[in-house]
């Protein structure tokens, strides 16, 4: 099974299932050590410059980013 079925399997839980998981997944991420967290942040960010590289993904600028987070902690 890959990630693209089981991210559409978890997708078709109900918003409690969801949040269990989530949690569960979370909590399992506790125990990485530094270096394995560095190399999925790594990978994280390798993951992203692709997408944008490839037009998937729409940018924002700072300043409207700041402005969206200042309105949500309002």
């Amino acid at each position: 099974m890959n990630t693209e079925t089981i991210r559409r399997e978890a997708l078709s839980l109900s918003v409690q299932e969801r949040a269990e998981l989530a949690e569960e997944l979370l909590s399992s991420l506790d125990s990485l050590s530094e270096p394995e967290i560095e190399q999925l942040w790594l990978q994280e960010a390798a993951r992203r410059a692709d997408q944008m590289d490839q037009g998937l993904t729409q940018r924002v600028p700072a300043d409207e980013v700041r402005r969206q987070a200042q309105a949500l902690l309002k």
